[in-house]
């Protein structure tokens, strides 16, 4: 293994570390507050809302800084302040503080996820590129995917401190890692110094289609609002699973379905590449979100919530991964661009999650209110994928 392919290895082993602790800090916290503080779903959304606003706005500001001031540097505050913060989280035990520290998690995350989309992708050619993002994307949806199976059982095995100490002791690994791949990098910048993460590019890079602009701005569109979907899904699940009585371990193996289903589609995606700038793929995709989200939030049944995230998995998969690819295919300012893709995964988290928790304050008699609001916001999203595709022909 060359010291070019120690280093993406490396980048790649921070990333399933990342995934694996924040799924099983941020997915279970809803869990957590309803046991522990009686939180019901209205007040799960408002906190959800909360922390995607708080994702939105400091992630776009995190990729700004990673690409001015070093990638490696931005890993190292961002590790330092999640691991402050999830320790302050373990400690203090009122709601605010609580809260508070989930804010803070929030923050030094968006410190790591556009910086490690920019390390994977610098110094890959056009032809590269793909496989590059193809390896990303299945790295981080595999642990994802396991975090939120085994949480439930591990939180049954030892409570819900678990949340907080293996997501904390994982992210003190992955800061040790980032000071000794740092070392590494610059020894092998010494030797060849256009290299990955260290300075710009290996060549400049070119777009694969002439419409890649447009389907950057359709991809910047519809991630979000897949966002809004899976965190409307991830704060209500565990209403969802007190409607059909299930325990947190079970609720985290039926409700964790979608993730490995969203999983198999990255790894299609990844070995075939006819998708890519196909207008209907990404259409499709968003037509199917719509109407598998809505299923699941409003099954009559455990088979019907099954099959439903089939379909949901399958569509969140592609339209994620269409969000990314663009976003390194079309230009080379990739931590910047990075951290506008992540601004609009938390512009989802939030605006979702809100309007679900407003449909669920003001309109209570109303039944699947919450869910009925945020699938015609969804299909507001759609409306504009349209319109954007309509004007670029």
């Amino acid at each position: 293994m060359t010291s070019y392919q120690k280093i993406k290895f490396s980048c790649f082993t921070l990333e399933g570390l990342n995934s694996f602790a924040t799924v099983l800090y941020f997915n279970y916290l809803y869990f957590f507050m309803q046991d522990k503080f009686g939180f019901d779903n209205k007040r799960n959304l408002a906190l959800a809302a909360l922390l995607g606003l708080v994702y939105t706005f400091a992630s776009w500001q995190a990729g700004k800084f990673a690409q001015r001031n070093g990638y490696f540097f931005a890993l190292k505050i961002g590790f330092s302040i999640m691991a402050v913060s999830l320790a302050a989280g373990l400690i203090f035990s009122s709601v605010p503080a609580k809260i508070f520290a989930a804010a803070c998690v929030t923050i030094g995350m968006c410190f790591i996820w556009p910086t490690l989309e920019a390390l994977v992708s610098d110094g890959e050619t056009a032809a590269n590129l793909p496989r590059a993002v193809g390896i990303y994307n299945v790295v981080w949806a595999t642990t994802n995917a396991l975090a939120y199976f085994v949480g439930g059982a591990l939180k049954d095995a030892f409570g819900y401190r678990i949340i907080f100490i293996l997501p904390m002791a994982i992210v003190l690994v992955q800061l040790a890692l980032v000071f000794w791949l740092q070392h590494h990098a610059t020894e092998m910048a010494r030797e060849a110094p256009r290299q990955p993460g260290i300075a710009s590019p290996v060549e400049q890079h070119l777009p694969a289609s002439p419409l890649a602009k447009t389907f950057l701005k359709m991809a910047w569109l519809s991630n979000p609002f897949a966002y809004i979907a899976i965190n409307t899904l991830i704060a209500l699940m565990p209403g969802i699973a007190a409607r059909f009585h299930l325990s947190t371990m079970f609720a985290g193996f039926i409700g964790s379905l979608w993730c490995f289903v969203r999983l198999g589609a990255f790894v299609m995606l990844w070995r075939w590449e006819k998708w890519h700038y196909k207008f209907l793929w990404l259409a499709g995709s968003f037509a199917i979100l719509i109407l598998s989200f809505a299923t699941i939030l409003m099954s009559p049944s455990l088979a019907v919530l099954v099959v439903a995230q089939i379909f949901f998995g399958g569509a969140i998969g592609l339209i994620y991964y269409s969000s990314l690819f663009y976003s390194m295919d079309a230009g080379d300012t990739r931590g910047e661009h990075g951290g506008i893709h992540e601004a609009a995964i938390g512009a989802g988290n939030c605006v979702g999650p809100a309007i679900g928790a407003a449909a669920l304050q003001f309109l209570p008699q109303v039944e699947h209110s919450g869910a009925i609001a945020v699938s015609a916001l969804l299909l507001c999203g759609f409306g504009g994928l349209l319109s954007i595709w309509k004007t670029a022909r």
